[in-house]
């Protein structure tokens, strides 16, 4: 019998020239091929990336955790549902998850009679991963911020099989200046646990997208926890004193000369 002689590896991968950018995003490039075909390994690969994204998509949504942890920060909490009532409706039906559940709008309405400043929603969206992973981390580098607006918050409302237009259905009962909705974006190949927050000014529902301010791709590997919640203090600070949010509001952040009383934590003097 004949021995099958073993073909080196080396001898049938083949690199791509531009494999150098690389390190600059985890976006599948230069994947390298064997003849026609990608390496096996890196179908493996997206293979798990794509599992991986839609895991995130059905993972269940861990609201009573994520309430004991922010009540831990001394927040007061509250849980409402979309119309959506389970995961299948929420993915075909997306109207539904922008509007309340009919118990909810009277939980809501329940809450003491006064205009608060700010709303804050933490929904799974459509990546509770994320929320489990990155909300208590932000929402701890929002805390210095907070107490420097000098803000009438409302109690934070964890909402199931949530949209981002339901937080304008909140900020409307609350009767709240402004929202921000905490939300899981749509997993991505390489960022299956992306946290995005959206702020609106006068929410109520039927707002356009172009009437909202967003931070997206917060997580470790992303946008920064501490970058993030100064952008977003930094939006709430500039939306305050110009009324307004979307595209009438550009983020200049990064700008030094647009600093008013919020700064980055580590630049605030006395």
């Amino acid at each position: 019998m004949n021995r099958v002689s073993q073909i080196p590896t080396e001898s049938i991968f083949e690199k791509d020239n531009w494999g150098e950018l690389k390190q600059f995003t985890d976006a599948r490039i230069a994947l390298g091929h064997t003849g026609a075909s990608l390496p096996t390994k890196e179908m493996l690969n997206f293979s798990l990336s794509h599992a991986s994204a839609r895991d995130s998509v059905h993972m269940p949504f861990e609201k009573e955790r994520i309430g004991k942890e922010l009540e831990g920060l001394g927040f007061s909490t509250l849980q409402v549902n979309s119309q959506a009532s389970n995961r299948q409706i929420y993915l075909t039906r997306p109207d539904l998850g922008r509007l309340l559940c009919s118990s909810s709008e009277d939980l809501l309405a329940k809450l003491p009679t006064m205009e608060y400043d700010l709303t804050m929603v933490v929904a799974d969206g459509l990546s509770a991963k994320a929320v489990h992973r990155n909300t208590i981390p932000l929402i701890k580098q929002m805390l210095g911020y907070l107490a420097q607006l000098k803000f009438k918050l409302a109690p934070i409302v964890i909402a199931e099989q949530a949209r981002v237009g339901l937080g304008d259905a909140i900020g409307g009962i609350t009767k709240s200046q402004f929202v921000a909705i905490l939300i899981g974006e749509r997993p991505g190949l390489s960022s299956p646990d992306s946290l995005s927050v959206y702020l609106t000014y006068k929410p109520h529902t039927g707002l356009l997208e172009s009437e909202r301010n967003c931070i997206s791709n917060i997580r470790p590997e992303g946008l920064s926890y501490e970058k993030a919640a100064f952008k977003l203090a930094w939006l709430i600070e500039h939306a305050n004193l110009r009324k307004c949010t979307g595209i009438e509001l550009k983020d200049n952040s990064e700008d030094p000369s647009t600093y008013l009383t919020i700064r980055p934590i580590g630049q605030i003097t006395g």
